[in-house]
């Protein structure tokens, strides 16, 4: 890793270990006057219906800050994210730890000089939903600051042959030979971001109500079930499916005109990673790279970032030969 590298880590890594020492200095500085059991969790109205010990919240807190402020950096420091995308990339991140590091710490507060009673629990605490749009506020705030932050260190630019059309040639095949190509695809830092989606909302789940962390939950296992996705190519076409029968991405051989693999940048291409749809185009963007891009008959493009897109593309190009043929 270079100096240019370290300096991306350092400014990715801040608002997590800036948002841990807020929250660990409030606790230090008011452990003795707080129950020993923090009402830790509210339903909708901001009454409280569960607790947690001190040394829970101060897991809790390390580990949902550290743990994304890890997957922050590490994408940082060696994905490719150019230009634009470094900054989105450094924004969000300020973003998350902005709103849970609020939260965290307004769930500590509200606790500060509770009565405790028999079983030390915290009393007439009460957590007031304004919090919420305040975190969310301060999500909005540190989003800027981290936009701005990001261009004070150089990033790469886009590959030079970002764009490139890849060849598109044919695999030989025999009138009667059949063929298919398969090839499973994936990110390191999809597990990663699946196991931290899914922590953020049991987090959630511990500092608020249900309701607020049903949509990071539900996000967290989508992406767990299409971490590592394949990609199948054959007489029915392009197939993408995940670890689950769905979701599922199929275009059938009879809507591809032609196929060509070539270097794709899901952020500047189509906006992000997943399963995207832009004008004129969509797919399924796993990681930056090489993938294979199909033109459809309606004159949209469909892609999807995997190794060896070249066969895979080649393949798709002979399919769709062999299918005129046989019309």
């Amino acid at each position: 890793m270079n100096l240019k590298s370290v300096g991306r880590v350092v400014l990715t890594a801040l608002p997590f270990l800036l948002a841990l020492a807020v929250d660990l200095l409030l606790f230090a500085t008011r452990r003795d006057r707080l129950p020993a059991q923090l009402a830790s969790h509210f339903v909708g109205n901001g009454r409280v219906d569960d607790y947690a010990g001190q040394t829970s919240y101060l897991v809790v807190t390390t580990l949902v800050l550290l743990g994304t402020g890890l997957l922050w950096t590490l994408m940082s420091g060696f994905g490719k994210f150019p230009g634009t995308a470094h900054r989105m990339l450094v924004g969000f991140g300020y973003a998350f730890a902005a709103f849970i590091g609020y939260l965290l710490g307004a769930v500590l507060l509200i606790n500060v000089d509770a009565v405790e009673d028999a079983q030390g629990r915290g009393q007439d605490v009460h957590f007031p939903m304004w919090h919420m749009a305040a975190a969310f506020g301060a999500g909005v705030v540190a989003f800027g600051l981290g936009h701005l932050v990001a261009m004070l260190t150089p990033v790469p630019g886009p590959d030079v042959d970002e764009g490139r059309q890849g060849d598109v040639e044919r695999i030989a095949l025999g009138t009667d030979e059949v063929a298919g190509w398969a090839r499973g695809t994936g990110s390191w830092w999809l597990p990663l971001t699946a196991l931290l989606v899914v922590g953020s909302g049991i987090a959630v789940l511990f500092t608020t109500s249900w309701p607020f962390a049903v949509l990071p939950l539900v996000l967290g296992l989508l992406i767990a079930s299409f971490a590592r996705p394949y990609v199948t190519v054959d007489r029915r076409g392009i197939t993408v499916t995940g670890l689950l029968p769905w979701p599922r991405v199929r275009i059938p051989l009879d809507r591809i005109e032609t196929a060509a693999s070539r270097d794709i940048s899901p952020l500047t291409e189509y906006g992000g990673w997943g399963y995207r749809i832009r004008p004129g185009r969509s797919g399924v963007m796993i990681r930056s790279g090489e993938g294979i891009v199909a033109r459809l008959t309606n004159g949209r493009d469909f892609a999807v970032t995997v190794d060896d897109s070249a066969t895979g593309a080649a393949l798709l190009n002979t399919l769709i030969d062999q299918r005129r043929t046989d019309h």
